[in-house]
């Protein structure tokens, strides 16, 4: 019966309650707020240990305290690029969907991945908004849409999908019974991967990393394994193939590669860097390229996560007016 206040919670309530969220923001920072972990040289760099392969799936994970990323997310307005040099955040568009429709082979998966836009796609394949819907026509049903498309990834019950999207259960069960319909191959490979874990005691990804599956091991675990270890792959691959190709690596970020250059020359490491995601989305999902967006922040400016924008700003206007007029830090 006690409220759950941890981060992953009020990141969730944000998303149907946009109003926690700077509460959330600043209940991690009071909670989490080390700089003094930070590790930050000399030159300036944040510089920690990856930890690669660490999480069962694979994935790195670095200490939480050590590493930027791992902060609340206004701190990374203290990530600047060097002058005459700027930066570029370079992450896969909807991963794990597009993981699931090629690993899956989902004709529908597949298609709505390549519209450019799933989840509204997803809502138009389940007949949910006609065919000429847009992100502006149909911004609620989108976002509803959306968070189920990601919440099947994780194995979310119809009560819990309700409370995220702030709808009756039977709107989401109905929502998730859309999906099962919409996507029968993509839950026909799903239901087959977690029998053959629990037959076999183990699965494992396209290159071989192997979770071993004890016969009470959790199912949601286990369906979404696929998506976040093949991620975790492809994210590997990406840093070989941005690396050899001349880009100056500066961090893996999950499902992200973050990256400097000379201004100069900047708009070409990010094509030459989108060019290695591509390559080693093919590799791993067999020739199914999954695309990046891309964020840019040049010299003078620094890294602005909007998540976090409210709090940097509230927190340079409280210093401001401490020491008597700091101007703020943009």
């Amino acid at each position: 019966g006690a409220l759950a206040l941890d981060h992953d919670t009020f990141r969730e309530m944000a998303r149907s309650y946009p109003r926690v969220g700077p509460l959330g923001e600043l209940r991690r920072s009071l909670a989490g707020l080390r700089l003094a972990d930070l590790a930050v040289g000399r030159d300036g760099r944040n510089r920690c240990l990856l930890s690669a392969f660490r999480a069962r799936t694979g994935r790195n994970q670095p200490s939480n305290s050590r590493f930027i990323f791992g902060q609340a997310s206004w701190l990374r307005g203290l990530i600047r690029p060097a002058p005459g040099y700027g930066l570029a955040y370079l992450d896969w568009s909807q991963q794990e969907f597009g993981i699931a429709a090629a690993l899956s082979g989902d004709p529908h998966m597949m298609a709505a991945y390549g519209s450019g836009d799933p989840y509204l796609e997803f809502a138009i394949q389940a007949g949910a908004v006609p065919a000429s819907a847009t992100r502006d026509t149909h911004p609620m049903m989108r976002e509803q849409f959306k968070t189920c498309a990601l919440a099947v990834q994780y194995g979310m019950g119809a009560e819990s999908l309700g409370v995220r999207i702030g709808q009756p259960t039977s709107q989401a069960r109905e929502l998730l019974t859309l999906h099962h319909q919409t996507y029968r191959t993509f839950w026909q490979w799903s239901d087959a991967s977690l029998d053959y874990a629990y037959l076999h005691g183990s699965l494992s990804t396209t290159f071989g990393w192997t979770m071993h599956v004890a016969p009470w091991a959790n199912p949601r675990s286990i369906r979404n394994f696929p998506m976040q270890a093949n991620g975790a792959e492809m994210l590997r691959l990406a840093c070989c193939f941005a690396t050899e190709g001349g880009i100056r690596v500066c961090a893996p970020v999950h499902d992200a590669l973050l990256i400097e250059a000379p201004l100069g020359d900047l708009e070409c490491a990010v094509a030459t860097t989108r060019s290695a995601m591509e390559r080693a989305s093919c590799v791993v999902l067999d020739r199914f390229p999954l695309r990046a967006a891309t964020s840019l922040i040049r010299s003078p400016d620094r890294y602005a996560d909007p998540r976090g924008q409210r709090m940097w700003d509230t927190v340079w206007d409280i210093l401001a007016e401490l020491d008597g007029g700091v101007p703020r830090v943009h």
